[in-house]
């Protein structure tokens, strides 16, 4: 590829990112087509073409993710993965398209094609040298979301088992991303009826996320509700009210952004009041939920 086309292409890359954190994604789009029109317009058998060619339709895809045009992006993803094709160099590269395929996909509710994606990503990563741990760790806690949707919890379990094992080797136990996986088994634990194990993930997932983030993050909120229900399980009644209080009083905090969460939360709360015996304080409860979401 000669200098000039090189730099035109790698002008309009540097401009569609550009664009991109300004969140001008149209824009964007606008100036990763013109990188892939040049790609193709000089498309030859040398890796610099292919290389730059398969760049521009990655950083295409990755607009088009984010512009929620699935189709498109799964189509981009797959000529990137055909230009691929065969190249030992270039193991890893193609786990980040197939990764990158699942999340289009998934976009689609094409969940079997999701699956397929994901795990062959999973694969391409494991072969890297060095094995590509921590994409491991992400794409099996995606695996393991799908295999709960559908009912699979033991699936899950060994899918989210395997995320956190990672996780906690390569980015250690105090790790948001650890934090996350941790509240993601202890739900698989809770649906499963494993309310010990439920109740020992959630409480992980908190104290870490109450260390890194604080109180006022919809994650730690989020974690004192899920630590509440697994504790109403355990038998810990009154403990597990202190923790429903911390998750209404966070989500309140944070404002009509969070209305779902906060409703979900005072939903849980006012059900607990009620078998306690306090339909007085659920009901002032759902008003205070209320006129936050008239908010909205």
């Amino acid at each position: 590829m000669d200098t000039a086309t090189a730099k035109f292409i790698q002008l309009m890359l540097d401009r569609a990112e550009s664009l991109r954190k300004k969140g001008d994604l149209s824009e964007a789009l606008h100036a990763a087509n013109a990188a892939v029109e040049k790609c193709e317009q000089q498309l030859g058998p040398d890796l610099d073409h292919i290389e730059a060619f398969v760049t521009s339709l990655e950083r295409r895809a990755a607009l088009y993710l984010e512009l929620g045009q699935f189709v498109e992006a799964a189509d981009d993803l797959k000529h990137a993965i055909d230009q691929l094709d065969n190249r030992p160099d270039r193991i890893g590269h193609v786990g980040r398209l197939y990764a990158l395929l699942g999340a289009a996909y998934d976009g689609q509710e094409r969940p079997e094609k999701a699956i397929s994606a994901w795990q062959t990503a999973v694969l391409y990563f494991e072969k890297n040298e060095p094995p590509m741990q921590m994409d491991v760790a992400a794409i099996s806690n995606n695996l393991g979301f799908m295999a709960k949707a559908s009912g699979d919890l033991g699936k899950a379990e060994d899918y989210f088992l395997r995320s956190l094992e990672i996780m906690h080797a390569e980015a250690g136990p105090k790790h948001e991303e650890t934090a996350s996986v941790s509240n993601n088994l202890g739900a698989v634990y809770l649906a499963a009826g494993y309310f010990d194990q439920a109740r020992e993930m959630h409480m992980m997932a908190l104290e870490t996320r109450r260390e890194l983030l604080g109180e006022n993050h919809p994650d730690t909120a989020q974690s004192h509700n899920n630590l509440a229900l697994a504790l109403l399980q355990t038998g810990d009644r009154a403990w597990a009210r202190r923790h429903f209080e911390k998750a209404l009083a966070g989500f309140e905090k944070l404002g009509t952004a969070f209305a779902k969460d906060l409703e979900s939360v005072a939903s849980n709360y006012s059900d607990f009041l009620r078998e306690e015996g306090d339909a007085s304080l659920a009901d002032l409860i759902n008003s205070r939920v209320k006129e936050v979401l008239a908010r909205v």
